[in-house]
C-alpha cells in the first residue's frame, strides 16, 4: 500500500552541511500535493468530523496532513498510521511536540487485524488509487469493525464516475499509475461504494473538490 504522499522527497530544511554540523538529520519529507489540497481537505472536515474524538489516518506518508489538520482541530486526538518504514520517521518528525498527535501506528489497511479497537473517524487521502483493490477491501472492512456507531470514513482523491467525462489529466494520472503498477489505477466509485455497502457503510456525501478530485464520506450505521 503506498499512498500519493510518498511520491516525495527529503525537506530542504537543513543542507547536508548544516545536518552535520548540527549532528541531526532531518527526517521530515514533503508531498508538493498537500500544500495544494490540504486547506480545501480540512473545509470539509471541519464540517464533518464530530468535536472531540479519536481521529484513525491510514497511510498518513510524509505527516504533514496530520500535523495540519491537528493544529487547526486540537480538541481531536489524531493517530498517524502508515505501513511503510520511511514513512514512519517522517510523521515522528512532522509531529513532533503535537501534544493531540499519538505516536505513528504500523498499520496495513489490507490486513486482517488493525492496531487499533475503536476510533470515532477514519481519514484516507489519496490511498485508493496508488494501492492494490486488497487494500481497499481491507479498509471496509476495518473501517466497519473499528468505528464507533454514527463514525465516517473520509476518502480523498480522483475517481471515476459514471455518466461524468473523466478530466484528460485524471486519465493520464491513472495511465501513469498502472505504468509503474499494474494492480494501481483510479476506481470506479460505485464499485468502491457498493465494496463500503457490503461492510455496512453507506455513501453520505459525495463533494467535488479541486484539481478533479472528489471527497467521498461513508458512515457506519
Amino acid at each position: 500500500m503506498v499512498s500519493e504522499q510518498h511520491i516525495s522527497s527529503i525537506s530542504p530544511c537543513l543542507s547536508p552541511v548544516d545536518e552535520a554540523k548540527e549532528g541531526m538529520i532531518d527526517h521530515r519529507r514533503t508531498a508538493p500535493a498537500t500544500q495544494r489540497n490540504r486547506d480545501p481537505i480540512l473545509g470539509v472536515l471541519r464540517r464533518i468530523l464530530p468535536p472531540t474524538g479519536l481521529v484513525l489516518e491510514i497511510a498518513s506518508g510524509t505527516g504533514e496532513h496530520v500535523a495540519h489538520f491537528a493544529a487547526a482541530l486540537p480538541s481531536l486526538r489524531w493517530q498517524p498510521s502508515d505501513p511503510d518504514p520511511i514513512a514512519r520517521p517522517s510523521i515522528e518528525a512532522w509531529t513532533a511536540g503535537t501534544e493531540n498527535i499519538l505516536a505513528p501506528l504500523l498499520l496495513d489497511a489490507s490486513a486482517e487485524t488493525w492496531p487499533v479497537e475503536r476510533v470515532e473517524a477514519i481519514i484516507c487521502i489519496n490511498m485508493v488509487h496508488i494501492s492494490p483493490w486488497a487494500a481497499s477491501e481491507g479498509l471496509m472492512v476495518g473501517a466497519a469493525r473499528v468505528l464507533t456507531p454514527g463514525g465516517r470514513l473520509f476518502l480523498y482523491g480522483p475517481y471515476l464516475e459514471a455518466d461524468v467525462e473523466t478530466a484528460p489529466s485524471n486519465l493520464a494520472f491513472d495511465a501513469s499509475l498502472r505504468s509503474r503498477d499494474p494492480a494501481w489505477g483510479l476506481r470506479d466509485l460505485a464499485e468502491v461504494s457498493a465494496l463500503a455497502a457490503a461492510s455496512g457503510l453507506v455513501l453520505a456525501e459525495c463533494i467535488a473538490m479541486p484539481a478533479n478530485n472528489l471527497t467521498v464520506v461513508f458512515e457506519r450505521r
